[in-house]
């Protein structure tokens, strides 16, 4: 075979001949166009109506998280729970470098500067031993740990469950709680995954979800902010809409805030995805089984699996592919051209041009991870192939 053939002809097995195949493609049903149309037919399409309500309500029940606050997409759910958390001007966020760049941009949004620490290779998530290092090496201050490598305090630790698997986010949150560092997850990825029996996004102190069109559930575009904290639940729905006061007709606003909050026609998408989010789960791990099945054979490629402990949504299903950039480039090249939509990890934060300028720390792990995975399509509706 070729370079990239034997890859190529395994997804192939798994996904059938279409043309093309996308690597996650939303899954749209009547349900879905019928309350998209209650919504419209309501007039109340924007971020008053009960559909918001009802989607808050039931994100609630499915993860367990005491208050789930729907907002316009994921960043800015991550911005706001960070402010929320305590982090502003002058700050250090922690977060890994092997992530999507809203991980970081959020970060700045909130006035602080990212620190871009390493991922562990076993749930491709933040190192719960990098940031100790990190850590170890700060001075105590009033403000909190000063880090050693910016001398500017580390006000928030931003793990993220990287492709939806679960990360070791139980031990960061108690490593965190030795320095009072408050942990807020980015769970964006991780809607249906859980952490023993915990629902990743309400182990930390504040926890988001993102609802755009690529994820497991979707709204169009959405987030949500978790927490178990009833004043930060008040404020996070405060400021998210424009720290309007409640009153039948002045429009009297008590700080300067935002016009976060989330359009209740897109609430009406994520109701109806809500009710299918358990066969979506089912039908992804299926697909996952099936993958990880028929990659045994592939000499050279490893199907990522759910760490020890966990249950995984498989948001994205992976392969981790001997020979570095080169063979996951010889990959990528052949199965796009056949019509398979596949993709590498993002390009790592600390490369990104806003942030190549920022010190980091050792992040070897994350290098090798981005140079050798592949990410395969992982539409729930490839498990009726």
């Amino acid at each position: 075979m070729s370079p990239g053939e034997d890859v190529l002809a395994a997804l192939r097995d798994v996904v059938g001949d279409e043309p093309f195949v996308g690597l996650h493609v939303p899954d749209i049903s009547e349900l879905e166009k019928r309350r998209v149309q209650e919504c419209l037919d309501s007039t109340f399409v924007s971020s008053v109506g009960a559909f918001v309500a009802e989607f808050e309500r039931g994100i609630e029940q499915f993860t367990g998280a005491p208050h789930a606050i729907a907002v316009s997409n994921g960043t800015s759910a991550l911005q706001v729970a960070l402010e929320l958390a305590g982090v502003g001007p002058g700050d250090d966020v922690i977060v890994p470098t092997l992530s999507f760049i809203a991980t970081a941009n959020a970060v700045s949004h909130a006035g602080a500067q990212p620190f871009f620490v390493d991922s562990d290779p076993e749930t491709l998530g933040l190192s719960v031993d990098a940031v100790a290092a990190v850590l170890r090496s700060a001075t105590p201050s009033p403000r909190g740990p000063v880090n050693a490598a910016t001398g500017r305090p580390i006000s928030a630790i931003v793990p993220m469950h990287t492709l939806g698997h679960p990360l070791r986010v139980d031990e960061l949150v108690a490593l965190a709680a030795e320095h009072d560092i408050p942990v807020v997850e980015d769970a964006a990825e991780s809607l249906g995954s859980l952490l023993g029996d915990v629902h990743t996004g309400t182990i930390g102190r504040l926890g988001i979800l993102s609802f755009n069109g690529n994820k497991i559930l979707t709204t169009g575009g959405g987030g949500m902010i978790l927490t178990a904290d009833d004043e930060l639940a008040r404020r996070a729905r405060h400021i998210t809409t424009t720290a309007k006061l409640p009153h039948r007709w002045e429009f009297e606003h008590d700080e300067v805030a935002y016009n976060f909050r989330m359009p209740n026609l897109n609430a009406a998408l994520g109701v109806a995805q809500l009710e299918r989010l358990p066969a979506f789960l089912a039908a992804k791990r299926l697909l996952a089984s099936r993958y990880s099945s028929r990659f045994a054979d592939v000499a050279g490629a490893t199907f990522l699996t759910e760490p020890v402990g966990t249950r995984s949504n498989y948001w994205l299903c992976a392969v981790r592919l001997e020979g570095g950039r080169a063979r996951r480039d010889e990959v990528l090249e052949a199965t796009n051209d056949a019509g398979l939509q596949c993709r590498p990890m993002w390009n790592l934060l600390h490369e990104q041009a806003p942030y190549r300028h920022l010190p980091h720390a050792d992040v070897s792990n994350a290098q090798a991870l981005h140079a050798e995975i592949v990410c395969i399509p992982s539409s729930p509706a490839l498990a009726a192939s």
